[in-house]
């Protein structure tokens, strides 16, 4: 199938088309330091050629919202919302909307530099605010490392009411019943969307995947491919080779809707 056909779902309904992306992975290439990734330098570039011709662009990332607009580049894209910390808050149009901390949080917030002292080096703990990533990409065996740290991870997250979503050489707690499929869903909803494109790169995408098939729309499901998750290659409709791919992927998009 040629990319022109596999676009097709999105040109033939453009005018009400919604399309959602991640972040980390997929619009910008991932890095040892989650605070030192940048977008693609072609996606902000894309995204505001792609604005005019849909319903809504959409970013669903776990990262918080305001780090996703900066890091992308994204401040005066038209038509662009930023639905941070897979929902938890918003960014669009300047105005930023971010709810009251879940309790299990504070408390995780403080136990993880005790559960964490004996871990080897290269454990990172990132605080996005509402929720808490324990990433294992700079340690000497990083898989090894996640797979020790799940049980204990997962322990706390039991004491806390708190959820773990495993990903990218990362273990994230976060609240309940929030992911991208939630936010996906609701968001597909608000804008009355009558078409998806999905993009992602990780095992949290796999959520935004469903949902995309649940709601029973035209849809394109793309995967940022890489050699660490072959589960979501699985599921989507297109893999594409990382952020570069998928940003290739969306210029072609643009270009056939600017004629």
């Amino acid at each position: 199938m040629t990319i022109p056909d596999v676009l097709a779902p999105i040109i033939d309904h453009s005018g009400e088309a919604v399309i959602a992306l991640d972040f980390d992975g997929t619009l910008a290439p991932i890095v040892a330091d989650p605070a030192a990734a940048r977008a693609h330098p072609q996606a902000a570039p894309v995204l505001r050629r792609l604005a005019p011709h849909v319903r809504s662009l959409v970013i669903i990332t776990g990262r918080p919202a305001l780090s996703a607009v900066e890091y992308g580049g994204f401040e005066t894209i038209p038509n662009l919302t930023v639905l941070g910390q897979y929902g938890l808050e918003r960014w669009s149009d300047g105005t930023y909307t971010t709810p009251e901390e879940h309790p299990g949080v504070a408390e995780a917030r403080r136990k993880l530099p005790l559960i964490l002292e004996r871990q080897p080096a290269g454990v990172l703990v990132e605080d996005k605010g509402h929720a808490l990533a324990v990433h294992t990409r700079q340690a000497a065996e990083p898989q090894v490392t996640l797979d020790r740290l799940r049980s204990i991870v997962d322990a706390l997250a039991e004491r806390t009411g708190l959820h773990v979503e495993p990903g990218r050489f990362v273990l994230e707690l976060r609240p309940p019943g929030v992911d991208k499929g939630a936010a996906l869903t609701a968001y597909a909803r608000e804008t009355k969307a009558g078409a998806l494109l999905v993009a992602g790169d990780d095992l949290g995408d796999l959520a935004a995947f469903a949902a995309a098939d649940a709601l029973g729309l035209p849809a394109l499901k793309v995967c940022s491919g890489s050699d660490e998750v072959t589960a979501l290659a699985d599921r989507a409709d297109i893999v594409v080779d990382g952020p570069e791919g998928v940003v290739a992927l969306l210029a072609e998009l643009a270009g056939a809707l600017e004629h």
